[in-house]
């Protein structure tokens, strides 16, 4: 689910402002908040949101859990835009000791480079000359 449309925000904004814009429709949504007069359906589509409003903030409020989830969104959109040239395995990349990440040639004649630290959180890599992609597997 696209958590940033359910809030009608956008990535770039700050914790703030997509506090504001959950408070707000909190307060459209949320069962308490409703008339006598919205018919039951209105109200069953009115709870749903509120429950999309709510997991959308459990997931963009903690910067913990919206880090993991824009990297998601972002090779999501790499893997829709731009070419995988291949799917490896860490251990079929080179291990450069002196820069302390691993690398491997691109077609191209660029190269993919990926730290320790990188590899254990992204899956997605680019070339530092092309924009081919490669898939890293676990």
């Amino acid at each position: 689910k696209d958590w940033y449309r359910i809030l009608g925000a956008e990535p770039s904004e700050s914790l703030t402002e997509l506090k504001q814009k959950y408070q707000k429709l909190v307060l459209l949504y949320h069962p308490d908040k409703q008339s006598a007069d919205v018919p039951a359906g209105e109200v069953e589509e009115r709870v749903q949101r509120f429950i999309e409003i709510d997991q959308a903030w459990k997931i963009l409020g903690n910067e913990e859990t919206k880090k993991e989830y824009d990297l998601q969104r972002h090779e999501d959109d790499l893997m829709q835009t731009w070419p995988v040239d291949a799917q490896i395995y860490l251990e079929d990349m080179s291990w450069n000791k002196d820069e302390q990440c691993y690398t491997r040639s691109c077609r191209c004649g660029g190269k993919y480079t990926v730290s320790r630290n990188e590899a254990e959180e992204v899956s997605l890599v680019c070339c530092d000359t092309c924009s081919l992609i490669i898939e890293i597997l676990r």
